[in-house]
């Protein structure tokens, strides 16, 4: 895939910063029991549905992957993986890891050359980059333990779509037309039914083996996608274009249940997912990095908020560099991360009137043994229940590599391991020895999905795609609402920005800071990419108002929809 190159070099951003609370309070989608948030609307219209016959809040986020993975195949997916946290209406709290894993004949030097170089784009595209899926796994888990309508009900949906084919939108038929070259490279057996010249907005698209084997899940659950026909067309997709997912690794894939990250901030409980992924602690972290600092009174996207959220972040994805991986090959240090005193000693280096270049940051004292095409969905139900839910392929339409027979893209996750300790991903995120490459090994997340509690009682449900920058956009839609006291449309319109460490730098979206503010940054020391991001994630989030109706918002960075009543 084509890199951005950015230059590291001082860059002004003309474009002035107007804040929400100068303009007409804009609110979201408001709903008075329910309400869906995701990618695509005809999903969110699923999603809805199942909510109507009276499903809860899981049979709903279980039918609006499955239709995602459908109508939005860039990012939602039966290929790939995710992650669920789950908040009961009696607040019992619950995550669900249904992230990918590496083969078993995976290895630590697999994508380097013979003296120990990495081979450019091995990891990104291709089978090869392509690890053991967990969606399936995933739904199937969360729907034995806290289903409640059957399992069929909630597949149906997305088989019907397929099978009786959709209008593309504008933003989809010029993705298509996009990826012609790239299914064409990576594809042994071409998918005759994606291959056009130009796709149009408007023009139906059928996705009929896609359809059949989400019939074979319906009939057959698990079972339906890890054996049988699906399975076989894997493994021989997999022997076309050498790569290594066999039978016996569809077999053995389990979708496992973690302890929750709970954490506080002021009046607020955090909840979050845990490693394998790294979001809930680097959440967890940012947030006890400002929370002693006024960021309510410094302002939105201020000079001395960018600045303090910038320190904060380059310490956090220092640490996500040293420490995170899965937590069932390696130690991670949770409880010392995530730790006040902790958090506290990591800050006492930073400095109000001046930047501290990342050459010059590492990783904390601690005694130890993600895509940008990425999808988010938030939900809650008539009877009070809350699902956040991010899943992924990696990067846009994953692998590229489209499974003959079976009609479903493969995920890229592979290139989420660290596959040379200090060598970035496609994201530009360093890994180290704790995220390398190992037989049946899970790779290191930045997916965040996230549900807050105010006072003992559901607050937010939040979550977005965006690779590395998911982290820090949830970070900043969260102090959106509690401090800068924006609506939920309001902290998701809000203009992003991200750093991580390394590169140096803070990537804005366009108009992120006004004039005066960059020049004062600069002037302490902070360094801009050289182009604007068009778009830093695509938050999908819900909030519970005073009088407990819900407000959806959506982003009006993609096609994202919230639907309730």
């Amino acid at each position: 895939m084509t890199k951005r190159i950015f230059l590291l070099l001082p860059v002004i951003l003309s474009v002035a910063c107007q804040t929400p609370q100068s303009r007409m309070r804009i609110t979201g989608t408001i709903a008075d029991s329910a309400i869906v948030v995701c990618a695509h609307p005809l999903a969110s219209a699923v999603g809805l549905g199942i909510l109507k016959k009276g499903g809860n809040a899981v049979d709903a986020a279980i039918a609006t992957q499955l239709a995602l993975a459908v109508v939005y195949p860039s990012a939602g997916n039966i290929g790939g993986g995710g992650f669920m946290v789950l908040r009961l209406n009696d607040g019992k709290v619950a995550t669900l890891d249904y992230r990918e894993k590496a083969p078993a004949a995976a290895s630590e030097k697999m994508y380097l050359d013979s003296l120990g170089n990495v081979i450019s784009g091995l990891s990104e595209r291709g089978h090869l980059s392509a690890g053991v899926p967990g969606s399936i796994a995933g739904m199937v888990e969360a729907h034995n333990k806290y289903g409640s309508l059957p399992w069929r009900d909630l597949v149906q949906p997305a088989i019907n779509l397929a099978l009786k084919g959709f209008a593309l939108t504008k933003r989809q038929a010029r993705s298509l037309t996009g990826i012609q070259d790239s299914l064409k490279k990576h594809n042994k057996v071409l998918p005759g039914f994606l291959i056009r010249d130009t796709w149009n907005e408007g023009d139906t698209i059928h996705w009929a083996d896609l359809g059949h084997t989400l019939e074979r899940i319906r009939d057959f659950g698990r079972a339906g996608f890890y054996e049988g026909k699906t399975a076989d067309d894997i493994v021989a997709e997999m022997k076309r274009g050498n790569g290594l997912i066999t039978h016996q690794d569809l077999k053995n894939y389990q979708a496992l249940w973690r302890d929750p990250l709970v954490s506080h901030y002021k009046e607020y409980k955090i909840i979050s997912m845990g490693p394998p992924s790294s979001g809930g602690i680097a959440l967890i972290q940012l947030l006890k990095s400002v929370e002693d600092y006024p960021v309510s009174e410094w302002g939105f996207n201020s000079m001395k908020n960018a600045h303090l959220i910038t320190e904060a972040e380059r310490r956090v994805y220092a640490d996500r560099a040293a420490f995170l991986g899965d937590p069932d090959y390696f130690k991670v240090p949770v409880t010392q991360l995530t730790n006040e005193l902790y958090v506290e000693e990591r800050m006492k280096s930073f400095n109000l009137e001046k930047a501290t270049p990342s050459s010059e940051i590492r990783e904390g004292a601690i005694q130890v043994a993600e895509s940008l095409e990425t999808t988010h969905l938030s939900i809650i139900d008539k009877y009070g229940n809350a699902v956040a839910v991010t899943t992924t392929l990696n990067d846009s339409y994953g692998s590229m590599v489209i499974v003959d027979g079976s009609g479903f893209f493969l995920n890229d996750e592979m290139d989420d391991f660290s596959i040379k300790p200090g060598q970035p991903n496609m994201y530009g995120v360093i890994g180290g020895e704790a995220n390398k490459v190992e037989s049946g090994k899970r790779m290191l997340s930045s997916m965040t999905p996230t549900i807050v509690e105010r006072n003992g009682a559901l607050y937010m449900v939040v979550g977005t795609p965006g690779g590395s920058t998911i982290i820090t956009s949830v970070f900043q839609t969260i102090l959106n609402v509690v401090e800068h006291k924006m609506t939920m449309q309001e902290a998701i319109n809000a203009k992003r920005f991200h750093s991580q460490w390394l590169p140096d730098v803070i990537y804005p979206e366009k108009g992120a800071f006004a004039a005066e503010d960059s020049i004062a940054l600069v002037k302490i020391g902070h360094k801009f990419a050289s182009n604007y991001l068009g778009g830093i994630g695509r938050v999908d989030a819900i909030l519970v108002l005073p009088d407990n109706k819900l407000e959806g918002g959506a982003d009006p960075r993609g096609e994202d929809t919230a639907m309730g009543f």
